[in-house]
C-alpha cells in the first residue's frame, strides 16, 4: 500500500483524476479527516473538503504507473 497527498485546484481536475484512477484494477481510497471515499467515485470526491490536500491510499505496492499518471495532482 502507498499513500500520497493529492490536491485538486478545479472541478475539471477531479474529473481527470477519476478517469486516470478508474483505468487501474486496484482499489484506491481518499481520506479527508474521518471520511473515506472511493477514489473512482466522482460524487464521493465532491463530498470531501477539496480546499486542502487529501490523503490518497493505493492498495497495491506495484503502482508506479498510477503514481506517474496522477503526478500533477500530488501535493508538493
Amino acid at each position: 500500500m502507498k499513500s500520497v497527498k493529492v490536491y485538486f485546484p478545479s472541478t475539471e481536475s477531479v474529473k481527470d483524476f477519476v478517469n486516470a484512477v478508474s483505468s487501474y484494477p486496484y482499489e484506491v481510497d481518499l481520506h479527508s479527516g474521518r471520511y473515506v471515499v472511493d477514489a473512482k467515485s466522482l460524487l464521493g470526491i465532491f463530498s470531501l473538503d477539496l480546499a486542502k490536500p487529501i490523503v490518497c491510499e493505493i492498495y497495491n505496492d506495484n503502482c508506479d504507473d498510477l503514481i506517474k499518471d496522477i503526478n500533477k495532482y500530488i501535493a508538493k
